[in-house]
Order: structure tokens, then sequence, then C-alpha cells
């Protein structure tokens, strides 16, 4: 059976481990973490994440080219921050979900699962 591989984009440093951390020990391959939308397009374009657990900012700007990509490929995107108001993050992506920092790590796994289960 293949593992889900979830495409982690978080530039800081302790959330960053902590959120690969919690996925891969729920199971699912992680990509990441990708502190820069550089790195993260990079490896989007190379390999096809299930689901993109995303901050929306990172050290070299705001992640929403890539969540228009991701989006694009019809890749599921979970927000995960605590600088930008969730009406303005869901007015742009009406289908992702969106989670505050720090999020529990329960909560997290569970939108995880929701994000890959079907329709």
């Amino acid at each position: 059976m293949t593992r889900a591989c979830i495409l982690v984009a978080e530039d800081e440093h302790i959330l960053a481990n902590d959120l690969c951390d919690t996925v891969n020990e729920a199971g699912f391959l992680v990509e990441g973490p990708y502190r820069d939308n550089s790195s993260a397009m990079l490896s989007f374009q190379k390999q096809r994440p299930d689901v993109a657990i995303l901050d929306v900012k990172l050290n070299d700007g705001t992640v929403f080219a890539l969540a228009e990509k991701l989006e694009q490929a019809e890749i599921p995107i979970i927000f995960h921050s605590g600088l930008f108001a969730r009406d303005e993050v869901k007015s742009r992506f009406p289908n992702a979900m969106t989670l505050r920092k720090p999020c529990p790590p329960a909560e997290m796994l569970a939108a995880v699962n929701a994000s890959l289960a079907p329709a």
C-alpha cells in the first residue's frame, strides 16, 4: 500500500520539525519541510503530493502563488498560519482548510485525513 505524500512548507524551524514528525509518525510520507516558496514549488514539480500543509508566509513571501498551482492540480491545501485572518485566506481559496498556529497534532491529523477522504 502506498503512503500518502504530504508536502510541508513552514519556515519556523521548531514548528516545521514538529509538523513533519507528527505527519510522519501517523504513517504519511513527508516532503519537506520547505522554508521558502522556491523549494516547495520545486518539490511539487518533481513529485505530486496528495495534500499540502502551507504556512501562509515563508522566508521569501506568501505562498499564494504556490497554493494557486496546487489548487489547479486539485491538491487539497491546509493553511497553517497565525499571521493571516482565516476569512482572508478562505476568500482566496474557498476549498482549502485553515488551521491556526499552533495547532494540536490531533487537529492537524484530522485535517490531513479529511483532505484525503474521497468526496
